[in-house]
């Protein structure tokens, strides 16, 4: 379990399976253990199999019914694949978590195109796939509740950050979209917005050479780094019927940063 932990009181996913994508680390993983904590069933979906253990085992703690699949989400067949054995195993999926990012800071001239397009692959290609082979699932009762992880950087341009900002910001309006293409027919999609999350993959974001750091003060917030079991939280509240009359939002968790 993730150390420092408060497992809460409440059980708003009883009976609901959830399947969170980027669950091996980080803020995936911490929202893995948040349902599972609250009584979800969980798939767990990432593309480093080490990681994925460590976690389906801490869901067993909980005593928490979890599964683990490698899946590489920008991969068309892998997604297809790996949702319907969730279906198969687990049952019907009640809520999808879409977790699963990468990033960097690099000058933008300077950039290849393999980054450019691993970074929108994973961030906003692997959202999309993930969320059409879900939400045929969600459509035959008209129940369920995506959730997307974008980032401050989707809401505010960040320097160094070109394709890192355009992958979050694509998900931001593709959660617009999806919540008004489903409003009324039982599928809610959200979004929370982390800023600095004190994560393996922060040590991706490092100055680039002759980078300026004074671009860095725009991304900080005074409230410190945020931890991933604070991101976990709102994931878990937007996902859960606690927020039931709320879709198509961006829930920004970041110290103030776009404030």
């Amino acid at each position: 379990m993730t150390a420092g932990m408060q497992v809460p009181a409440g059980r708003r996913f009883d009976g609901r399976i959830a399947i969170v994508t980027g669950a091996g680390s980080g803020i995936g993983r911490a929202t893995a253990i948040r349902l599972a904590a609250e009584g979800a069933a969980v798939a767990c979906l990432d593309v480093v199999p080490e990681g994925l253990e460590e976690t389906v085992d801490a869901l067993g703690v909980l005593g928490g019914k979890a599964v683990a699949h490698r899946c590489d989400v920008t991969d068309e067949t892998a997604v297809a694949e790996a949702v319907a054995d969730v279906a198969k195993s687990l049952g019907r999926p009640d809520v999808l978590c879409n977790v699963a990012g990468v990033g960097t800071f690099a000058h933008t001239a300077e950039m290849s195109l393999a980054s450019w397009d691993r970074i929108i692959g994973v961030n906003l290609t692997g959202t999309f796939l993930m969320t059409r082979a879900v939400v045929p699932h969600m459509l035959s009762p008209n129940q369920g509740s995506i959730v997307n992880v974008a980032s401050t950087a989707g809401l505010i341009g960040s320097a160094y950050s070109a394709a890192y900002c355009a992958s979050k910001g694509g998900v931001v309006m593709m959660t617009k979209a999806l919540a008004v293409e489903y409003a009324g027919r039982g599928i809610r999609v959200n979004a929370v917005a982390p800023g600095g999350v004190d994560t393996p993959l922060i040590a991706n974001f490092g100055l680039p050479p002759g980078g300026d750091p004074k671009h860095f003060e725009r991304i900080m917030s005074r409230m410190g780094m945020c931890q991933p079991d604070q991101v976990a939280a709102a994931i878990a509240f937007l996902a859960s019927e606690e927020s039931n009359y709320t879709t198509g939002a961006v829930l920004a968790v970041d110290g103030g940063i776009t404030a």
